[in-house]
């Protein structure tokens, strides 16, 4: 299903509007005041996420739910300008999240309007990562809209001055650390070994070789190749789920636990050449474990679902995420949150500048004890709990952590291999969402 809204929200000049996909089910819905549990879609494909919120599937006959999937835009079809959304930045200038939170706003509010029995349904916000980060603005910005949110694994404080820059790669390094024997060290010591190892052209065309690179390494793609493991390892720790799932590459079950088995050598004693092989095996297991992969391509790390380039844009806007490493506390190679070069970057990628403090301006920072009934809930093992809400800062504005829980766990398909902490995190959403149909949240603590 589509609806046609206004590119600009909050201006009058342009005047256009576009078509916004989503997505309904109402297969269990209770048409008198059962509610609306409305995904505040992402960065993305609104089917991928559809597909991989598997609890709002699971609980919606429980609930008597209607269940809406909507699109954020730019992402997917729901392209303000059709294919030239993204031909220069004055047709990304109304890609905000804003102008998203009013197109969800305006979406309700129609649906309420149209579709007979809504009028008396609540509506509870539900997104995760981002779009978790959305579901929470939504119920701060429009409460006369939603009643109240379900913040998965949503960094909404993972902006300037309000978390440690360095706390995100210290969980991802954390989680190597807990997976295997010495496997956070040997990635640490990796970086060095690939040094080594380049330094001459024998050596750069072993390491090409070796992890059956899709284009040879030249000495200048260095700095991009590092770039593209340390996502790798950044991503596994997103996707550490205790079963076998292909959110942004078909995995194994504990896939850290997997790759760790590649990287247990004794630091003291393994060559640069035993290492860097150990490295290769470790990576192949999040690009191939299928076996189905002829190369690796260092250009990719995950799912062609994810708008990329949309949410760089978004980066280079709002969403200023400092992040940070020393390479001590963490198994990375030392890199200062550089905002001016950052900046730079933006400016010659798009010709835009970065608002660093907006975020916080707009939604509050960390100050948001004056708002209600949401729901953030955190995994233990996800990197972006760093800038999450990990404590109940009121009694309706609570904190669900989830300690082996990587990037919003609890927002997918129950499964035979879930800990029993995701099982209680998600019968807490319930009971919250029960609380949510008849007044405010008011937990005990």
């Amino acid at each position: 299903m589509s609806l046609s809204l206004q590119i600009d929200h909050f201006g009058f000049l342009e005047d256009g509007t576009f078509k916004q996909r989503y997505l309904v089910n109402n297969e269990h819905w209770d048409q008198k005041g059962g509610p609306i549990l409305f995904y505040t879609g992402n960065e993305g494909d609104i089917t991928w996420f559809c597909n991989n919120t598997g609890f709002m599937w699971d609980v919606a006959e429980d609930l008597g739910a209607m269940l809406v999937f909507a699109e954020h835009r730019y992402y997917g079809e729901s392209l303000p300008f059709g294919q030239d959304s993204y031909s220069d930045t004055k047709h990304l200038n109304y890609l905000t999240s804003e102008q998203a939170l009013a197109d969800f706003s305006v979406l309700i509010r129609e649906l309420k309007r149209k579709v007979l029995g809504a009028q008396e349904s609540p509506v509870i916000a539900i997104g995760g990562s981002y779009g978790g980060m959305l579901s929470a603005w939504l119920r701060m910005k429009y409460p006369n809209v939603v009643v109240g949110a379900l913040a998965a694994s949503a960094p909404i404080w993972q902006f300037p001055d309000m978390v440690p820059c360095g706390d995100f790669y210290k969980i991802v390094t954390q989680d190597f650390a807990r997976s295997g024997l010495n496997c956070d060290i040997n990635i640490r010591r990796s970086w060095k070994a690939i040094d080594n190892i380049t330094a001459t052209d024998d050596g750069l065309q072993w390491l090409s070789g070796e992890f059956s690179l899709c284009s040879p390494l030249k000495k200048t793609d260095l700095d991009g190749f590092k770039a593209w493991l340390q996502e790798t390892w950044v991503n596994l720790a997103m996707v550490d789920y205790p079963y076998e799932a292909n959110f942004l590459q078909p995995l194994p079950r504990w896939p850290i636990q997997v790759v760790c088995k590649h990287l247990s050598f004794d630091p003291s004693s393994v060559s640069d050449y035993q290492l860097l092989g150990g490295i290769s095996e470790a990576a192949r297991v999040y690009y191939n474990y299928t076996g189905n992969c002829p190369c690796l391509n260092t250009s990719s790390t995950a799912t062609g679902n994810l708008g990329f380039i949309g949410w760089y844009y978004q980066a280079c806007t709002e969403m200023v995420m400092p992040l940070c490493t020393d390479g001590v506390q963490d198994m990375f190679e030392p890199q200062d949150w550089n905002f001016q070069a950052f900046s730079d970057e933006c400016n010659s990628l798009f010709g835009v500048r970065p608002r660093a403090d907006w975020a916080a301006t707009v939604y509050g920072g960390l100050d948001i004890a004056s708002h209600s009934n949401i729901i953030f809930s955190n995994g233990g093992l996800d990197p972006w709990s760093s800038g999450g809400v990990t404590r109940n800062i009121s009694d309706s504005v609570v904190a669900i952590v989830i300690p082996d829980g990587a990037h919003h766990l609890d927002l997918r398909y129950n499964n035979e291999y879930d800990p029993h902490t995701v099982l209680s995190a998600r019968i807490q959403e319930v009971e919250y969402f029960k609380l949510l149909n008849h007044s405010e949240l008011h937990f005990p603590c």
